[in-house]
């Protein structure tokens, strides 16, 4: 979250901040086991496991189980109408939140479908339990708007210690009928992994600029991992309503917009100096 500068135009940077960003392919290659070096005369071997990290969209998570499975490109993607996932009706079967981050094991009969199943299982037995109530309101928010509240915690918190503060805004915000103006549901609507954010993306025209529309974006953004679930369901406690990471291990929560615009300020300058 930060608010916008009073330069137009200036570049605004997600809260990950200086937390680089993993793109697709160098993880697939990082996380998913690698296929042992062949000689001549051996047959290629499917890795026995694949690795999904936390916060990966679905569309990166696609792409690691046509890797794994050695499928054409967007086989796995193409599987989703016969698949029979066992999602929530709210998620009118996109599977968005619920390809669940995990070391999943591979057989020689696995299939893409077998894999987004079990995902999908693995996500709805610990996604269990009925209602939260985390708004100071005490709304209640149902199970499927809890793991897109996580998505979003994932996106943003710069570190596992800071989701509950997080989680926390997001719901005070909500509270308060204010637009949640999160940077990651902007990038999440370009389809793109980025660190700067410019004034001009925040005027998109998407449900997911949360920006200029009010309350959740229409599905998670993302794959939370259980930390951003638990943060989701169990916020800390505070009247924050803003925060920007200044700079590595300093994320500042505020109610203040003065001293939010100071924060920001101050990450500016030391952007600045850093690069």
């Amino acid at each position: 979250m930060q608010t916008k500068t009073p330069r137009r135009g200036a570049i605004r940077l997600t809260r990950r901040g200086w937390i680089a960003l993993i793109a697709t392919g160098a993880v697939v290659a990082a996380t998913a086991v690698a296929v042992p070096l062949l000689l001549p005369d051996d047959k290629p071997t499917r890795p026995e496991s694949l690795t999904i990290p936390e916060g990966w969209r679905s569309g990166q998570v696609y792409g690691a189980i046509d890797k794994v499975l050695g499928v054409p490109s967007g086989t796995t993607k193409k599987s989703l109408p016969k698949a029979g996932l066992k999602l929530p009706g709210d998620a009118g079967g996109n599977p968005e939140g619920y390809l669940f981050p995990a070391t999943y094991p591979i057989s020689s009969r696995s299939t893409p479908a077998s894999v987004l199943s079990y995902m999908v299982n693995t996500a709805t037995k610990r996604f269990n339990g009925g209602k939260v109530t985390a708004g100071a309101d005490r709304k209640a928010v149902n199970i499927y708007q809890t793991v897109t509240i996580a998505s979003m915690i994932e996106a943003e918190a710069g570190s596992k210690a800071d989701m509950g503060k997080v989680a926390r805004v997001i719901y005070n915000r909500l509270d308060q009928g204010m637009p949640l103006q999160l940077d990651s549901t902007i990038n999440y609507a370009l389809n793109r992994s980025t660190l700067d954010t410019r004034d001009s993306d925040t005027k998109i025209n998407s449900p997911y600029n949360t920006y200029v529309r009010m309350g959740l974006p229409p599905t998670p953004i993302g794959n939370p991992g259980e930390e951003a679930v638990r943060a989701a369901t169990s916020p800390a406690q505070g009247d924050w309503l803003y925060f920007v990471t200044v700079k590595p291990g300093d994320t500042r929560f505020t109610s203040s917009f003065e001293e939010q615009q100071k924060n920001v300020a101050e990450f500016n300058k030391h952007k600045k100096s850093a690069s």
